[in-house]
């Protein structure tokens, strides 16, 4: 059975990123008011996560939507801008997690994966593996030959991306919509910068698999 989402966004540009998020997952997911969701979430809720922004006004309504999640045993993800950071009280009752809205796809699609885990997820459904590389997408780990490695998080998350979309050519700019998950002022040159540090790290025989396809971007070759 598909899992059952309900999003609640206060931005047109969270409000897009997570269609896209939610477009990668074996989900249901129902576009709602806050409202709407506190409706959802009354006494026979069949709700799987809520994803709710709190940004701006809508942040007088977290400790309500925290509440009524608790109390139907509805894990729930919370969106944040830098200033709500520093008074986000998460619950310690229901599956809990935050991400802060100019978060990139795939720290998204994690954290969602991660809430809606339980008995009927599949473990390894979060693991790629290519040659002696793994990547887990629940911990944001790589390995090689069982060695962890250093990547900064926009390296894991190049990396992840590309991983997780083998065959497919994908432009400096989808790049930076896709990964960085804004619009990067310094240029999309950047992508180049982060690759060749991923290449570096990977080694020769792994880097092989980051294929440059000139004119158009990078590809991502399992094979």
């Amino acid at each position: 059975m598909r899992r059952q989402v309900a999003f609640v966004a206060s931005s047109l540009d969270n409000a897009f990123k997570f269609r896209q998020v939610f477009s990668e997952l074996d989900v249901d997911v129902s576009g709602v008011s806050t409202e709407q969701v506190k409706g959802l979430l009354k006494p026979g809720a069949v709700l799987d996560l809520v994803v709710f922004e709190a940004v701006g006004s809508a942040s007088a309504h977290l400790a309500e939507i925290r509440s009524l999640a608790e109390n139907q045993g509805v894990p729930l993800l919370v969106i944040v801008d830098e200033q709500g950071l520093s008074s986000l009280d998460l619950s310690d009752q229901v599956p809990s997690d935050f991400v802060v809205s100019d978060a990139g796809i795939p720290e998204c699609i994690a954290r969602v994966v991660r809430l809606l885990g339980g008995p009927e997820s599949d473990p390894m459904a979060d693991v790629i593996v290519v040659e002696d590389m793994t990547i887990n997408l629940s911990t944001y780990q790589v390995s090689v030959a069982g060695k962890p490695l250093d990547l900064t998080y926009l390296e894991y998350a190049l990396l992840a991306f590309f991983a997780r979309h083998p065959g497919r050519t994908f432009s400096r700019d989808m790049l930076l919509q896709n990964v960085w998950g804004f619009d990067y002022y310094g240029g999309s040159r950047t992508v180049d910068v982060h690759v060749r540090r991923i290449r570096s790290k990977l080694g020769p025989g792994l880097a092989q698999h980051l294929e440059t396809i000139r004119g158009v971007g990078y590809l991502w070759n399992p094979e």
